[in-house]
Formats: structure tokens, sequence, C-alpha cells
């Protein structure tokens, strides 16, 4: 989970203040004092932690408590709008240019995964009714071409490449084949070092200068921590960069690159990669990232995922169905569901409170067994699973290559998931709220 420590760390320290009447300059240098040493722990700039210290203090001392809110929730409070504030405030969203392609160029160093990183944003894009086509113009790195025209093809999106040939002529043919195929936004994947050398510079800048790129967006492994961020303001300062994705934000990253590069290099976070999938990608939220640092999840991304993943038909059929009529079929369609908004580790990060939990892993092959239990059995048993008797139970077991008590845990699930969609419906107007969200 993205931030488990340092989240854990800042839920410590602002635990403290819980329960005091007023916040005296005495509480709040302790607290700070300890929000201080979880960020430097992090790898956040010296700097930027020192300033942002600063402004939580100047916020918080001699503050009346509000009635609706402890001292500790009003630190909360204040700490997180500095936080959101640290990370650039709100969503910065890609620019779109006039003319046909929309160009965006990836660069940074090598093993920052610019490549996979190239193939998930056209992929995104694409879901968004783009048409993308990637061009292949890192000629060095053994296999790179390979790659691209691997996770192209895994995404449907074309990938435009001339072997070895000089990347600036590549690139501009790239930008007149994505003209004559009707490809709207060109996505163009540059060479990579393992540190930055003039040769890989002149490069980049002659691409720039000749294909005029809409954006340069920077990407970095969020696991460099406060690396990344020198690296993004050398890359800046010599080539100019409009934005900043981080990968593996995933990882046990500390968060150093997260919470610095927006303070240091004054260019905003425009999207994070959130596993190795290449539908893993995420537009950066800086306020939900504050939210899920601090440890109050993420619903909306959260909705947002589900929206994507469940057809307005499926909310519907469910949400017409009486309890006593859910099927196991219904049982396996909202598992598969699930794993198509990521997983159970994924959701399990975004609920309010997940922090507290500590270190949960939840494997998503998890899901494995139940789905073959379920397919090992027949039509009529999946539509009436009152009629699994110890018989039925036991040919089940050895059709899914799993026991008896792997069944019988199933169906304990599977009633679980009945009475709770009895409660659901006995909600009145959530069913009518749902199937608003999916319009």
């Amino acid at each position: 989970m993205a931030f488990e420590g340092l989240s854990q760390k800042l839920s410590a320290a602002l635990g403290k203040l819980t329960g005091r009447g007023k916040l005296t300059e005495q509480t709040v240098k302790e607290g700070v004092r300890e929000v201080r040493v979880a960020l430097l722990e992090a790898d956040v700039n010296y700097l930027v932690v020192k300033d942002f210290c600063k402004r939580v203090s100047e916020r918080s001392v001699g503050q009346q408590v509000l009635d609706s809110l402890t001292p500790g929730q009003h630190v909360v409070k204040i700490v997180n709008e500095e936080l959101t504030e640290l990370m650039g405030a709100q969503n910065a969203r890609l620019t779109w240019s006039s003319s046909v392609p929309t160009i965006y160029m990836l660069c940074g160093l090598q093993g920052a995964g610019k490549t996979t990183m190239a193939a998930k944003l056209a992929n995104y894009l694409q879901k968004t009714g783009k048409k993308p086509l990637l061009a292949a113009c890192d000629i060095y790195r053994p296999a790179a071409i390979a790659q691209l025209q691997t996770v192209g093809k895994q995404v449907n999106i074309p990938v435009y490449e001339h072997g070895t040939q000089d990347p600036v002529q590549t690139a501009l043919e790239a930008v007149e084949y994505a003209r004559d195929h009707g490809r709207d936004v060109l996505i163009i994947d540059t060479a990579g070092r393992l540190h930055i050398d003039e040769a890989l510079m002149d490069e980049l800048k002659q691409i720039k200068q000749r294909v005029k790129p809409q954006e340069i967006l920077f990407v970095v492994d969020a696991m460099t921590g406060q690396d990344a961020v020198n690296v993004a303001k050398t890359f800046d300062e010599k080539l100019g960069i409009d934005g900043v994705i981080l990968t593996k934000l995933d990882g046990d990253t500390r968060g150093g690159a997260a919470l610095s590069i927006k303070a240091v290099v004054g260019k905003p976070i425009k999207f994070s990669g959130t596993g190795e999938k290449l539908g893993d990608i995420e537009p950066f939220h800086p306020d939900r990232m504050a939210s899920r640092i601090l440890g109050m999840g993420d619903v909306m991304t959260l909705i947002e995922k589900a929206q994507e993943a469940v057809s307005a038909e499926t909310v519907e059929k469910l949400s017409k169905s009486k309890p006593s009529e859910l099927t196991l079929d219904d049982f396996l369609l909202q598992m598969q569901q699930m794993k198509k908004m990521g997983g159970i580790q994924s959701m399990l990060s975004m609920l309010p409170g997940a922090g507290k939990l500590g270190q949960v892993e939840v494997s998503d092959d998890a899901m494995k067994k139940p789905e073959a239990i379920i397919h090992s059995m027949t039509k009529r048993e999946r539509r009436n699973p009152s009629i699994l008797n110890a018989s039925r139970r036991k040919r089940i077991a050895a059709g899914s290559g799993t026991t008896v008590q792997d069944v019988n845990a199933l169906m304990r699930q599977f009633e679980q998931a009945r009475d709770m969609m009895k409660k659901m419906m006995g909600n009145k107007g959530m069913a009518r709220r749902m199937m608003q969200n999916f319009r």
C-alpha cells in the first residue's frame, strides 16, 4: 500500500492531540515535531518539510476548536489541506493541441518505467474516446522497441517504429503517420540513461524542437525518493517539462517524490502508476492522495473505478433482484467486477481507516478458488444453491481441486452476501442512488 509507513506515523503523531480542549503552542509544537520526523523519514525534501511544518504550526496555534471537531480532527484538517496544497491543490489535466495529432513526449531515466507507462497512458486515453499512436524512439536499450510493440499489442494500440534510425527522424515520421491514419494522439517513448548526460539531453532537445510536443511529461520512479526530485529538476532546467508521471506508486514507496516534486520543481503530477497491469494508471488528485496518506481513504476514486468496471445493466439487474433470488452466478459476477476494479488489495487501500489495519496482504489469487468452485457446479446448482447437499459438495470439491471445507466456506460467504443485500434493499432509495451514480 502506497505511503503506508508515512500514513501510520502521521496518524500516530496526530492521534496524540486527541482529547485536548484547546490547541496550545506547546501541544502543537510536540505534534508538529513528530510530523516533521515522519516526513523526513519519508525522504521528503528538507526545505519542503520545514516550510510545511511552519504553515501547519501558524494555522494551528491558538485556534479554538470548532464545535463539530475535536482538537485532533482540527489539526488533521489543517494537515490535510496543507498536504493537498503541497502536491498541487487540484488535478492537473492534460492540455490538447488545436491541430491533430496532440503530441505527448515521455522522458526520464532508464528504469523509470517509460515504455510501460507510454502504453498505460495510451490505453487510458483510448478509453476516453481518443485514437492514440505510440512511437518507438528508444533505439539504445536492448529490446526497447520490441517491448513497446508487445505492450501496444496488449492494449490494441499501433506502434510506429523504424528500427535504429535517428530517433528525431522516427518521431517526425510518426507525426505524419498519425495524421495519415486518423490517429489524434501521438505518445513518443524516448530513450533514457542510467544517469543524465549531454548526449541524452541533446537528443531530447532535438525531438522537442522538430516535433514540438504539446506536453513533455517526465516519468519518474516514486520509489527513488528525493533523488527523483533532483533528476526532475535537472530535466526541467535543460529541457522544460510540463508535468510529472509517478510510476510504482503501489510499491513500498516512502512518499518523498510525490510530496516534494511539485514544491521543488514547480510542475504538477498528472498521473500515477498504481500497479503492473496496463490498466493501472490514475489521474493524480492531490486532495485524494492527501486523504489516503492520512488514512481517510479515497472513496471518490473507488466510485470511479466501480463506474468504469461495472456496467449500468449489471447494477440494474442486481438492484431489481430480491435477496432470495441472488444466485451463485450473480455472486461470481460480483467477484469478477471486483477484479476489474483492481482487486481486493487495491480496494482496501482506498477505504477509510485502511492504514489502521497495518500490513494486510490480500492476494488477488484468493478469488481463483471460489471461481473454480462455482464453475464446477451445474447450472441448476448455481441457480438454486439450496440443493447443495453433502454429496453434491463432495463432487464439486473434487471437480474444482479444492476441499469440502472450501466449498462450505464459499457458501457461508454467499449467505453473508445475501444478508447484506437484504439490509441494502431494506434501505429505501439506496438502489435508486446507486443507479444515479452509474448514469
